[in-house]
């Protein structure tokens, strides 16, 4: 693997984040670009690669269990009436190249494939800007395109019949600590009330640093937050979460979250503080 391959994020001069671009992964784990480590600006990782509770969980990516039926999340598949099962069904995502690599951000071509044949080609980017000396931001964009010349639809387990459940889109593998991550959004407090809910943003605090996650477009506020604090850290925005979302031959979907990485452990305003410049920066 070259560096080109795997580009470094810095914020200040300090490295923040690693993209890398064509992982080495088993099948079952629907290889895909990632973002990791991600770390503070004081060097604490904020992300995992690959855990023994989920190993298909990939630092910070884009991922989508069902995509026609397709998994390009990783791991088992939820099947209505079976439940989650090992399905030889696997996508997986491939960088096709960049057309913006430097240490600031980057942004670069996808092409979903799966079953022999190309079903979404991606446009992804990301930013990371300085918002303090202890919190830095990373805006992350993406757009999907239907390439098939057929309707399609991405789902979750949510849409085919587990409640709860309804992960994909934007998803970011936190740091796995002996105490679960506190959480909590403008009005809300702990992953019951967060998970499954709109906000504009959201944050989940560690023991020593905290993730803030900011719906950043019109499009994304209307998506529902995926929380996971007691069994494992983790965040996503739900692409499918109460119904399958359609994508006519040509149609793209679009979606934008910037994440404040802090170090230390914010209270309410100072996240909302933070969110409030990270966005309009």
């Amino acid at each position: 693997m070259t560096p080109h391959d795997s580009p470094v994020l810095r914020v200040a001069g300090r490295p923040v984040a690693r993209l890398v671009t064509r992982p080495e992964l088993p099948a079952r784990l629907s290889p895909r670009p990632y973002l990791h480590p991600v770390t503070t600006l004081a060097g604490t990782a904020v992300t995992e690669l690959g855990p023994a509770d989920h190993p298909h969980h990939l630092g910070v990516g884009v991922a989508v269990p069902d995509v026609e039926g397709h998994n390009f999340w990783g791991g088992r598949t939820f099947v209505r009436g079976q439940g989650s099962v090992e399905l030889d069904n696997h996508g997986a995502q491939r960088h096709t190249g960049f057309s913006r690599c430097d240490a600031e951000g980057f942004a670069h071509e996808l092409r979903w494939v799966a079953g022999g044949r190309e079903l979404l080609r991606e446009h992804r980017g990301a930013a990371a800007t300085e918002l303090t000396d202890t919190a830095w931001a990373l805006d992350l964009t993406f757009s999907l395109t239907n390439v098939t010349g057929a309707p399609l639809s991405l789902g979750s387990p949510a849409t085919n019949g587990r409640p709860g459940a309804a992960y994909g889109g934007f998803f970011w593998r936190a740091r796995k600590e002996d105490e679960p991550p506190a959480v909590f959004s403008a009005d809300r407090d702990g992953e019951a009330d967060v998970h499954g809910r709109r906000a504009d943003w959201l944050a989940l605090v560690g023991s020593t640093w905290t993730l803030v996650f900011a719906a950043a477009d019109d499009a994304t506020r209307r998506d529902a937050w995926f929380v996971r604090a007691a069994e494992y850290p983790g965040v996503g925005s739900s692409l499918a979460c109460e119904e399958r979302l359609p994508l006519a031959p040509g149609e793209s979907v679009s979606r934008r979250v910037v994440t404040v990485v802090a170090d230390g452990r914010l209270g309410r305003a100072e996240a909302a503080a933070l969110v409030e410049k990270a966005v309009t920066e």
